[in-house]
């Protein structure tokens, strides 16, 4: 009984994991922004979050939309990692609700860039590539709750975005 648990766990993991990913792609994409560094780390990504998703120490995703000359945060993305094991079946990704709130949004200007950070809790296990990172500040925004955006029998994630007020 225990490794049909552990696997379908390792299952969970990967498909939130997966998920995850697939939903900051669209973010990305539909904000106007080029979705090619994203791809070309796609590897680093997932190995990151399959591992802090495993172990859960992962605590949220974040996605950064800023200003290229600046710095400074233009919009910002959270998927917040929930964990609530409860071994059934059930698994969904509600991707109408991101297009919704992507529109909402807006779409970001030209000079736009993007970062994709991870926060974890202390005492997670270190993966190649990933180092403690520092987040734009979100003075002045207001953090917009979509809700569950991401199942999979009890683990997933909580969308919510930040904009300026």
């Amino acid at each position: 009984m225990t490794t049909v648990a552990v696997n379908t766990y390792t299952h969970s993991v990967t498909y939130v994991a997966d998920n995850i990913l697939k939903s900051l792609k669209d973010i990305i994409r539909l904000s106007g922004l080029d979705p090619a560094e994203l791809a070309n780390s796609w590897e680093g990504k997932m190995r990151a979050l399959k591992t802090w998703l495993g172990t859960q120490d992962l605590e949220r995703v974040v996605l950064e939309v800023y200003n290229k000359k600046t710095g400074t945060l233009i919009v910002r993305w959270d998927i917040d990692i929930v964990y609530s094991w409860n071994g059934g079946g059930g698994f969904w990704t509600d991707t109408d609700q991101l297009k919704y709130h992507i529109r909402k949004a807006g779409v970001a200007p030209s000079d736009a860039s993007y970062d994709i950070l991870m926060k974890t809790k202390p005492g997670r296990p270190d993966v190649q590539g990933w180092s403690i990172g520092a987040y734009r500040s979100t003075d002045g925004f207001v953090r917009h709750n979509l809700g569950s955006t991401i199942e999979h029998s009890g683990l997933g994630g909580s969308a919510a975005y930040w904009r300026k007020n």
